[in-house]
């Protein structure tokens, strides 16, 4: 096994956004990034997503695959992992910092970690914007002194102990990454110091109080695994 991680971002007309997430980590520092598989789900994009992806080739060790809904997507690219590491992304978000993933893999190995996540903010957005996303930050270090709670913006997994708990539930039609993450031991859980960027367009679609309220009621559903495969409106509305 030559690399050690494998990045599966699963994406959708993505065009504008996933340049530059994939311009981020020719940035990174991590030194085997030339050799890292980088994964590109595709869920049938009409864009040019598959194209603005594959013309990284050269510079990362880019593939499309079918993907899916998120989960869909998400799993299709980790059962083509070999390595010891996942890490999951979302297709609009970049690493600002170079040193992220270095030090997130670091962590992980230093610490036998199962899943490490970091902190989220908003690229262009409004002082609300950066308030929610705060918050976000604020409640999952909170949470994870008694559940880990991890988006898919960044979820970085050893891939033995994803598969033990299952991957991510494809029948799961609400938060499906905090369904999965807080299946992981709390000690085996860390929160990376650093940061990285996301747009707004989630609250741009829902509305900022929907979205405080969809957070607060899967706050409210922790040990209620039914509430994340009933449909709460979120894809319908945000996708």
């Amino acid at each position: 096994m030559n690399a050690e991680l494998t990045i599966v971002i699963p994406a959708k007309n993505e065009v504008e956004m996933l340049p530059r997430l994939l311009e981020s980590l020719c940035r990174q520092d991590y030194g085997r990034m030339a050799e890292t598989r980088v994964l590109v789900a595709d869920a049938g994009s009409t864009d040019g997503t598959v194209e603005a992806a594959l013309g990284f080739r050269g510079r990362l060790a880019v593939e499309v695959v079918k993907g899916g809904l998120p989960s869909v997507g998400r799993n299709a690219g980790a059962k083509l992992a070999m390595t010891k590491y996942v890490l999951f992304m979302d297709a609009d978000v970049e690493l600002p910092e170079p040193t992220l993933l270095r030090r997130a893999l670091w962590r992980m190995e230093r610490r036998e970690l199962h899943l490490a996540t970091t902190n989220i903010a908003c690229r262009e957005g409004s002082f609300f914007d950066d308030v929610l996303y705060a918050g976000n930050n604020f409640m999952q270090r909170i949470g994870s002194f008694s559940k880990p709670f991890a988006t898919g913006m960044f979820m970085l997994f050893d891939r033995e102990v994803f598969w033990a708990l299952g991957g991510f539930n494809e029948r799961a039609l609400f938060a499906e990454d905090y369904l999965l993450s807080k299946g992981v031991a709390r000690q085996r859980f860390r929160i990376v110091r650093g940061r990285l960027l996301t747009t707004n367009r989630r609250f741009q679609k829902l509305g900022h109080w929907r979205m405080v309220w969809m957070f607060f009621k899967t706050m409210m559903h922790t040990w209620d695994d039914g509430y994340f495969l009933e449909d709460q409106g979120y894809w319908g509305e945000a996708g």
